[in-house]
């Protein structure tokens, strides 16, 4: 259940050797009992690119939908339909839902600028299961508008 507080860590130090910069992130455990904490991370550079709202509303999407039933349907379908507008797609969303069973833990970055191929090769001891999602320029930037918005609004 740790395990991405410490892959965390890890990726800490590949940024100080520039492998890859963490932009923002956030710690999501599945407990045994199905329940999910979430953590935000501490960005290294200040406050979150995103910040709690963005994290709280894709990892609630993630891990709560299936729980919800019919009466909230329509609202996490909102919030699905928010998060395909910026680019983030249904098909990531699940693959990562499908992933972390409990007693297990999930590592949400926005990064850019990675050496997949080095991290890769840096981390070849542990055990992980990277998913991916790119955005363009645009997108970024439109999710950081549509979230800094929210913030500020809540």
């Amino acid at each position: 259940m740790d395990g991405a507080e410490n892959m965390r860590e890890k990726l800490y130090h590949l940024q100080r050797r520039e492998l890859i910069t963490i932009e923002d992130a956030a710690i999501a455990v599945r407990k045994e009992n199905g329940q999910v904490k979430v953590k935000q991370a501490q960005s290294l550079v200040g406050v979150g690119a995103l910040g709690g709202s963005f994290w709280g509303l894709l990892i609630g999407v993630i891990f709560w939908m299936p729980w919800l039933g019919m009466a909230v349907g329509a609202v996490t379908g909102a919030l699905s339909g928010k998060f395909t507008d910026i680019g983030i797609d249904d098909s990531f969303i699940k693959e990562v839902a499908n992933t972390v069973e409990p007693g297990n833990s999930a590592l949400f970055l926005l990064s850019r600028g990675a050496q997949m191929d080095r991290i890769k090769e840096e981390l070849s001891d542990d055990k992980f299961e990277i998913i991916e999602t790119n955005l363009s320029p645009e997108d970024e930037d439109r999710l950081r508008e549509a979230f800094a918005a929210e913030e500020i609004a809540g």
